[in-house]
C-alpha cells in the first residue's frame, strides 16, 4: 500500500499543467512581440537614415554643380547686352563660359528645371558664335532644350517639393526676389553694368515634410567668382 502511494504521488506532481502552460506560452508570445516590435523599429529608423542620408548627398553634390556654374558665369562685357541670367521660381537659366586644354573660351546655356519634383540640369554645346547662342537661349526658353545642339537632361535631384531663388545686386540694395532677373533681357547695356547681379541664392525644400525650416537646404553663391 505504501509503494502505490508513493508511484501516485509522483505520477501527480510531474509535468505542467494546462494554466501553466498557457501561461508561458503567453509570456513567450508578448516577449516575441516586443522583439518584433524594436526590430521593426530599427529597421524603419535604418531605412530613414539611410533616405536623409542619400538625400543630403545628393543636395550637396546639386550645389556642388551649381557652385561651379555660377562662379563660371559669362561677364555682361563680353555678352554685349545679352541676358545671362534668369532666375524664376522652379526653374534658373544662365549662361556660363567653358574652358577646355588647346581650346579658345566658349559660352554655353546652362538650364536647371524643376518638374514633378526632379531637379534636372541641361547644358548645351559650347559655341563662340553669339548668334548661334541666342539660338539655343530661345530654345530653352520655348521648352525646346531637348533638342538641336542641347544635351540629355541630368537628374541632380528627385523628390523636391519647390525651388526658390534670391538674387543679390551690385547696388547694394539685398537680396531681392528672382522674379527680378526676369527683366534683365528688356534693360540696355548701360543698367546691367549698372546694377549687376553678384550673388544668388538657391533654396531647396524637400517633399514629404510640413515643417519649413527643418526641410529646406539653402545656400548662396557668387556670381563670377572665378
Amino acid at each position: 500500500m505504501r509503494v502505490s502511494s508513493k508511484v501516485r504521488s509522483r505520477n501527480g506532481s510531474s509535468g505542467f499543467t494546462l494554466v501553466e502552460m498557457i501561461i508561458a506560452i503567453t509570456i513567450l508570445a508578448m516577449v516575441a512581440i516586443l522583439g518584433w516590435r524594436g526590430l521593426d523599429g530599427i529597421v524603419r529608423s535604418r531605412v530613414s537614415l539611410t533616405t536623409e542620408m542619400e538625400q543630403t548627398r545628393g543636395m550637396q553634390l546639386t550645389f556642388a554643380q551649381l557652385q561651379s556654374d555660377c562662379a563660371q558665369i559669362a561677364p555682361l562685357s563680353l555678352m554685349s547686352a545679352r541676358p545671362t541670367l534668369l532666375a524664376q521660381p522652379g526653374r534658373l537659366l544662365m549662361v556660363r563660359l567653358v574652358f577646355a586644354d588647346q581650346q579658345p573660351t566658349r559660352v554655353q546655356v546652362i538650364d536647371y528645371r524643376l518638374r514633378d519634383g526632379r531637379l534636372t540640369r541641361q547644358e548645351s554645346a559650347p559655341t563662340r558664335d553669339l548668334n548661334q547662342l541666342d539660338t539655343m537661349w530661345q530654345g530653352a526658353l520655348n521648352d525646346a532644350g531637348d533638342t538641336g545642339n542641347n544635351g540629355q537632361a541630368v537628374l541632380l535631384q528627385s523628390d523636391i517639393a519647390d525651388m526658390q531663388m534670391q538674387l543679390w545686386g551690385s547696388d547694394g540694395q539685398g537680396w531681392r526676389p528672382s522674379a527680378a532677373a526676369a527683366s534683365t533681357g528688356s534693360q540696355d547695356s548701360a543698367n546691367l553694368n549698372a546694377n549687376r547681379w553678384t550673388g544668388l541664392q538657391v533654396a531647396l525644400q524637400l517633399r514629404g515634410h510640413s515643417d519649413g525650416n527643418s526641410s529646406t537646404m539653402a545656400k548662396t553663391f557668387l556670381l563670377g567668382a572665378s
